[in-house]
């Protein structure tokens, strides 16, 4: 793991995180959500995952979350971030496929600065738990840039996501078109958690989505 900075132009610096494996394939510019940082568990199992799998990721933090503030960033100092750290990245690619977003409202971020400008050397886009709607208020606006992405996006979607109604989301994907696809997980919530009665751990539920990740990245 090494751990870099992103300069973020007319903001500020903030830290990242690099971890390739040595067997690289793909690298993953990976986002956190709006309430848990990079070294997040969740993040954290990921980005091990991933690797065992020959894909790297370069994490990255918001810098409301590294000054330890509850609020987010306006969102143009967001996407900015996002743009920083995609090229950033692109430094330590080694030639490698590139995709880039994130969880949550980090993937979100990522989604609406390829919609407003490509982001250079980006070869599509992986949510991890794509937060269509608030909890309880069903809609579907948030994805209306989506179909100004101009490369393809892997959905990565629970079935008890409180963000993401999993027809309403189905519903967003089937206008997409063939560039967009849905991988569903089944009886996960919105941070991927899955009930006891399941039979499923925490380790198998993430290497569902690194499995899921690495086949779209490396395809």
């Amino acid at each position: 793991m090494k751990e870099l900075t992103v300069c973020v132009p007319d903001a500020t610096e903030v830290p990242a995180l690099l971890l390739a494996p040595a067997d690289m394939r793909a690298l993953f510019v990976l986002a956190h959500g709006a309430g848990a940082g990079m070294r997040h568990a969740f993040m954290e199992a990921l980005a091990e995952h991933l690797a065992e799998r020959g894909v790297g990721t370069f994490r990255y933090a918001f810098a409301y979350m590294h000054e330890g503030r509850r609020r987010p960033d306006p969102r143009p100092v967001l996407m900015a971030t996002v743009r920083a750290a995609v090229q950033a990245a692109a430094e330590h690619a080694a030639g490698v496929p590139m995709i880039a977003g994130g969880k949550s409202m980090g993937g979100r971020m990522t989604s609406l600065c390829a919609a407003s400008d490509p982001l250079p050397d980006v070869r599509g886009l992986a949510f991890v738990g794509f937060p269509l709607h608030p909890a309880g208020k069903p809609g579907t606006t948030r994805a209306e840039h989506l179909a100004d992405v101009g490369v393809p996006m892997l959905f990565l979607q629970g079935t008890r996501d409180k963000l993401a109604e999993l027809e309403r989301i189905r519903g967003v994907i089937d206008r997409l078109g063939p560039g967009a696809q849905l991988h569903v997980v089944e009886g996960a919530d919105h941070g991927f958690a899955v009930l006891k009665r399941s039979g499923r751990s925490p380790s198998e539920v993430m290497a569902e989505l690194a499995d899921a990740i690495t086949t779209f990245a490396t395809a």
